[in-house]
């Protein structure tokens, strides 16, 4: 019997996201980054038994952390809703999680703010590889922006420096 056999399937699918990962990633031009390719790194392990996980973030660009994050996702039984707390290097403080569902092979997490709603997309195509696509709609607008999209593929946890 592994570790998470007891886990509820909700918490199980949270598995997904466990692991080292590299990503290639578009940055669309907005109010706060400039347009372009970037690099990142992706660590995420289950932490009490698999009720969570960590993930650790950092985007490169030109050689240089242009970006980094701090989430831990979850899933709260009561809504039958997956969260996900963020922090990250612009300072914001989020009042509440990203809150979302999966469909199919899709998990998608919503947040808003007084500056409008972000979109957080994980889309997996198999085991060792996910698609991530983050949109962010300013308050008053309808319109959803593109922020980032990249493609992530597992490495070895080892091939991940300075988490």
């Amino acid at each position: 019997m592994n570790a998470f056999s007891s886990l509820s399937a909700d918490h199980q699918r949270l598995q997904a996201l466990v692991g080292a990962w590299r990503g290639e990633e578009e940055v669309a031009e907005t109010r706060w980054a400039d347009g372009g390719p970037a690099a990142s790194e992706v660590l995420a392990e289950p932490q009490f038994g698999g009720l969570f996980v960590v993930q650790r973030y950092r985007q490169r660009r030109d050689g240089t952390v242009s970006f980094g994050s701090h989430s831990v996702f979850g899933f709260d039984q009561p809504n039958r809703l997956f969260t996900m707390h963020q922090f990250d290097s612009m300072g914001f403080v989020p009042a509440s999680p990203a809150t979302g569902t999966w469909n199919g092979d899709e998990l998608v997490l919503e947040r808003s703010s007084p500056r409008g709603s972000a979109r957080v997309t994980y889309i997996f195509d198999n085991v060792d590889a996910y698609r991530m696509r983050l949109h962010f709609k300013p308050a008053g607008s309808d319109s959803w922006q593109d922020m980032v999209s990249g493609v992530y593929r597992r490495v070895s946890p080892s091939s991940i420096n300075g988490f």
